[in-house]
């Protein structure tokens, strides 16, 4: 099944529609977006759409070769072409013959790396690393990277014609807090996707889990979704995904959500550990932190010092709860 990136929101209908087109357009496509946006995915949707599908899809993490591998990596080598050459060795460019090379994270290349990739893009012409015959790749070229290569140009962090030579197709993957809509259907297609991937049973979010994954910020974007998605799974004991089981799964979900989202509401109508657990934590979070505000005067500095917390996180838990600083109240 050819890979998708998955959501009904306006800004993604619109990448792929986007990738759509630049699938039966056969230049190189330069792929941005935040780390865990799916441009891997991208990459992949434009190879399978294209008529290069029936060819290899080959993916390069750019960040993990060194300077010193680059031209063996890409182009192979031939033997004795140094030291470990035992034996000839095709390149990956070779191994994408007809279809797809991918460069995930192309701006971490060095100077060195950038100079020996641009070669090739000119004329799409290489040599195999210790002699030999001058050989051609009719592979496609698609790039992708976590910042913008148009600001690592200007200020000289990356050569103005290589990016010039990626750049021909260009596509900007939006981050998932700007795509409403998709995080809740992203949620249940993860945790499908575990119990599949498990082979156990079917689970689902309850509604405070699901209004915490709805108010999270996402730094990580889907990948982060995923992973959350799979950790929550793992740590759930029963068909029903908790807040609490969620907060295990990742500790910010502890701190990020406004008191009109804690769970206190949802989870009085079960009787099991996890909601007995949920509404005993946050109960006695409000009471000590009202106690110690108290104490403290209604002076946050002194809160912290009193309770042995950095002063920035018990900011957000009493924001949390939504316990106010200020002047000391009677003590009721």
């Amino acid at each position: 099944m050819m890979p998708v990136l998955l959501g009904q929101s306006k800004a993604i209908e619109t990448v792929r529609a986007q990738l759509q087109r630049y699938a039966h357009c056969d230049v190189q496509v330069l792929i941005e977006g935040e780390t865990g946006t799916g441009k891997e995915v991208a990459a992949r949707e434009i190879h399978y759409a294209s008529a290069r599908r029936d060819f290899p899809f080959v993916p390069v993490n750019c960040g993990a070769i060194p300077d010193s591998l680059v031209e063996s990596e890409l182009f192979g080598h031939a033997r004795g072409a140094f030291t470990d050459a035992k034996a000839a060795q095709a390149g990956l460019i070779d191994h994408a013959r007809g279809g797809t090379l991918f460069l995930d994270e192309v701006d971490a290349l060095s100077g060195k790396a950038q100079v020996t990739l641009l070669r090739f893009l000119q004329d799409n012409e290489y040599r195999p690393v210790g002699g030999g015959a001058i050989r051609k790749s009719d592979a496609r070229v698609i790039a992708a990277a976590n910042s913008n290569l148009a600001e690592q140009t200007a200020a000289g962090q990356f050569r103005r014609d290589l990016h010039y030579r990626l750049n021909a197709l260009y596509v900007q993957l939006p981050p998932l807090r700007e795509r409403a809509g998709d995080t809740a259907i992203l949620a249940e297609h993860f945790l499908q996707a575990a119990a599949s991937r498990l082979r156990g049973p079917a689970k689902r979010w309850s509604e405070s889990a699901m209004q915490a994954l709805l108010a999270y910020a996402w730094p990580g974007n889907v990948r982060e979704l995923e992973n959350i998605a799979l950790r929550a799974y793992l740590g759930s004991e029963g068909e029903v995904i908790e807040f609490a089981d969620l907060a295990a799964a990742e500790p910010a979900f502890a701190d990020s959500l406004p008191p009109s989202h804690v769970p206190n509401r949802v989870e009085r109508r079960g009787s099991g550990f996890v909601a007995a657990k949920t509404r005993t934590v946050y109960e006695f979070e409000r009471n000590y932190l009202t106690l110690l505000i108290n104490r403290a005067s209604g002076n946050v500095s002194a809160a912290a010092r009193l309770s042995g917390t950095e002063r920035r996180q018990l900011g957000k838990l009493l924001a949390k709860h939504g316990i106010k600083a200020g002047p000391s109240r009677p003590r009721q």
